[in-house]
């Protein structure tokens, strides 16, 4: 029938082109299924937004074809250029500091300060509380509002494991303030590059008490400390008419002049303007440069058993303290009846000993609250002591400490040096009457009574 409408010869054409159609189509459909393998499936949304993005390829360059080929090699191009395995990516690329003057450089022939001086906190403070009832600085009868306060570098550690054992060490901090009821703050900011290495807590630590006058007391925790007790509750009470708590000896301080006659890497220091003096009369030794290296032969001269280093914050209080006794140590309390600093050294090995004999809550050398590891510098490229022995101990006292807090959920860790956990009790179908050992899941002192406003 078509062949006598339209003729032998017509018809042929007309079956040639389909044929041309038909390949043309199927060219066109196997284009589309490699871009969309070569790009991924859905890369732009709907089937739609495919091919929408696809048209774009193929007709761009100011309307002109590009022909499937090139956009398939542009494609592959544009996927392979950077590299996506982070273990061969130089992390230099993109931690570059920004070059220029300090926009708040110090004139060298002033005296060093933290800030503007203050010389009426108290007032300021008393007002502001009581015209924010909703922000009272005890949450308790004798429990203070409490600020912790830690921090590192903002860049990465210059070891490859440095950050994990301080991603470790934070959450330690976070379980034992969520337990106590204490607020937290971490700080990756270098506030005053003056101030840098030893001193870098003392502008943070101003800075923290003058903004948050909700807050009685600030404690400071080094990031290479962990609690190690998150059952033991300080005693506050005890602290009613001191100003600042620091672990150490009164003899050691104030007869011997002995440099480690206390530690300033945990520390709590009461919101007042005895604080703000005291910070006021440290931070002048603390400057890097010919400041601080100046003061480090003072400290090394009048200090006892001190090695010849720059200045660093726990000597400069040492002398502080012991050249100063009559205006400072009225109102400074040298703590030596719990580890509010542990040294590491002493504590480590005794962790099976103290589990086996005492329980949580004692604070003291039976049940450290705090282990301390000094000199092991974990974000550092050198430290003090061995590496594998240091990495050995963090990862106990982590899991010694977090044993405590899994427990709550009936888990613990299968041995001190192991990540991994098993389960100490059965689940039930009363969960709720199911008490934990160590009375942690709501304990006395987390329960917190926040006075109404009127």
């Amino acid at each position: 029938m078509l062949d006598r409408c339209l003729g032998t010869r017509r018809l042929r054409q007309i079956q040639r082109a389909c044929q041309r159609g038909s390949l043309t189509f199927l060219c066109l459909f196997l284009t589309v299924v490699v871009l969309r393998g070569t790009i991924g499936a859905g890369k732009f949304g709907t089937p739609e937004q495919d091919l929408n993005e696809i048209r774009l390829h193929l007709y761009s360059r100011g309307g002109r074809r590009v022909e499937p080929h090139r956009v398939l090699e542009e494609v592959k191009h544009e996927t392979t250029t950077e590299p996506n395995n982070y273990a061969t990516f130089d992390i230099s690329k993109i931690l570059v500091d920004e070059g220029g003057e300090d926009e708040f450089k110090r004139d060298p022939n002033t005296p060093y300060t933290l800030g503007p001086k203050i010389s009426d906190w108290d007032p300021q403070r008393t007002r502001w509380l009581r015209n924010n009832l909703d922000y009272p600085n005890f949450v308790g009868p004798t429990k203070p509002r409490v600020l912790l306060v830690t921090g590192s570098s903002p860049k990465p550690c210059e070891n490859p494991v440095g950050d994990h054992y301080l991603l470790k060490s934070i959450k330690n901090k976070i379980d034992y303030c969520r337990l106590h009821g204490i607020e937290i703050f971490y700080n990756m900011a270098l506030l005053d590059a003056e101030m840098a290495g030893f001193w870098a807590k003392l502008p943070l630590i101003r800075k923290l008490l003058l903004s948050h006058p909700e807050v009685e007391f600030l404690w400071w925790m080094d990031s290479d400390a962990m609690f190690t007790d998150m059952a033991f509750e300080v005693p506050w009470e005890r602290y009613k008419d001191h100003n600042f708590v620091m672990h150490g000896w009164n003899e050691m301080v104030y007869d011997e002049k002995n440099w480690i006659g206390l530690n300033t890497g945990s520390f709590l220091l009461r919101n007042c303007q005895w604080s703000l003096d005291l910070l006021d009369a440290w931070a002048p030794m603390g400057p890097k440069g010919k400041i601080r290296d100046e003061a480090g032969k003072i400290l090394t001269r009048e200090l006892k058993n001190r090695p010849v280093f720059e200045a660093d914050d726990q000597s400069a209080m040492v002398y502080l303290l012991a050249t100063a006794k009559e205006q400072w140590g009225k109102k400074v309390y040298l703590e030596n009846h719990y580890y509010l600093h542990g040294y590491w050294g002493i504590l480590v090995d005794k962790y099976e000993e103290f589990i086996e004999n005492y329980h949580p809550g004692l604070g003291d050398h039976r049940w450290p609250l705090v282990t301390h590891f000094v000199g092991c510098k974990p974000c550092g490229k050198f430290g003090d002591y061995p590496v594998e022995r240091c990495l050995k101990q963090m990862d106990r006292a982590y899991n010694f400490g977090d044993n405590q807090i899994l427990q709550m959920y009936g888990f613990t860790h299968k041995s001190l040096a192991s990540r991994r956990v098993k389960r100490v009790r059965n689940e039930s179908s009363n969960p709720l009457e199911v008490k934990d050992e160590l009375g942690l899941l709501h304990p006395a002192f987390k329960a917190i009574k926040l006075p109404t406003s009127s």
